[in-house]
């Protein structure tokens, strides 16, 4: 799942007026470089309180514009003819991989660049403005469909009653598929932050040590079928400190051998059972706003989370 990205707006920056001091770079002309251009709309992007990365990113995508066009060409000599014969030589003819997010991108720094001219009185038309902006929609991710989590579940429960018993692989995807935390996640709880004698039912209380991810910290309900699991988890394995003491890989391979227990070609992962977490919570007629506070995602987050969910949800249907 997706971390928060500052991206730089489809629509007008609210910069000040631009002028020229010792922090920013020498107001641009109709006349000027390009590459000249490009360096102030950085300066401006930066005293707009984008982030270093923002700045750095966008700023190098209209040097490849620069690159191709040649960075001494005035702005007001760029037509939108340059603009399309650009996108056309980046996907065609640079030799150069470019994914559909990467294009995507810069088609916005693209427009967002030559608007910023325009807004600030140093183009009268913008050349950019007849490119359409391209959407790019990423690729669902895989979930389990509700056979296969039965399936799952009894393979784990049959370990559970093994000769010799192994509780394990039941206890960590039961807890991945209903609380959905993230892999990162699992591997600092502690056996603390499980309470069996709440009031309120048997709690998992998914904490962060870093102050700026606080907003992350939650309070998630378990699974009453769980517990009995749970206990014999302990019983046998005698965690002390963190509640799975192994490496991540290794957790990794306890979710892909229950996988290939149960008989599914499907590759079993953390990730899977997060989504298929929030698809059944979605299914089940969750309020969205409930969903995504249970994933612990900001709002910016869920904008792509939650119309991923639309989709996987309507593919389910």
């Amino acid at each position: 799942m997706a971390e928060d990205r500052d991206e730089l707006p489809l629509f007008s920056i609210p910069t000040p007026e631009l002028r020229t001091d010792r922090t920013r770079a020498a107001r641009p002309r109709a006349e000027t470089a390009l590459s000249a251009a490009i360096e102030a709309w950085g300066a401006a992007l930066a005293q707009a309180g984008r982030s270093p990365h923002t700045v750095k990113a966008f700023t190098a995508d209209l040097r490849l514009l620069a690159q191709f066009l040649g960075g001494g060409q005035s702005v007001s000599a760029i037509g939108t003819h340059d603009v399309r014969r650009f996108l056309d030589w980046m996907v065609k003819g640079r030799r150069v991989p470019c994914s559909p997010k990467t294009y995507s991108r810069r088609v916005t720094s693209i427009k967002s660049f030559f608007r910023w001219l325009v807004e600030g009185g140093i183009l009268s038309a913008d050349p950019a403005a007849p490119v359409p902006q391209q959407t790019v929609l990423s690729p669902l991710p895989e979930v389990l469909a509700r056979d296969e989590v039965e399936t799952l579940l009894r393979a784990g429960d049959r370990l559970r009653h093994a000769d010799p018993p192994d509780p394990r692989p039941l206890t960590l995807f039961h807890l991945l598929l209903h609380t959905g935390i993230k892999k990162g996640e699992c591997l600092t709880l502690h056996v603390n932050h499980v309470d069996l004698r709440s009031v309120d039912g048997p709690i998992l209380y998914v904490r962060y040590g870093d102050v700026r991810k606080r907003y992350k910290e939650r309070k998630l309900p378990l699974e009453a079928d769980w517990v009995p699991v749970y206990r014999d988890y302990l019983a046998q394995y005698k965690p002390d400190d963190q509640l799975f003491p192994w490496s991540p890989r290794r957790l990794e391979y306890i979710l892909e051998d229950l996988g290939k227990l149960a008989g599914l070609e499907k590759h079993v992962s953390f990730d899977m059972c997060r989504w298929t977490c929030a698809l059944r919570d979605y299914q089940a007629g969750w309020d969205r706003d409930r969903i995504r506070q249970k994933l612990g995602l900001s709002k910016i987050q869920w904008r792509e989370i939650g119309a991923k969910l639309d989709r996987l949800a309507a593919e389910a249907a």
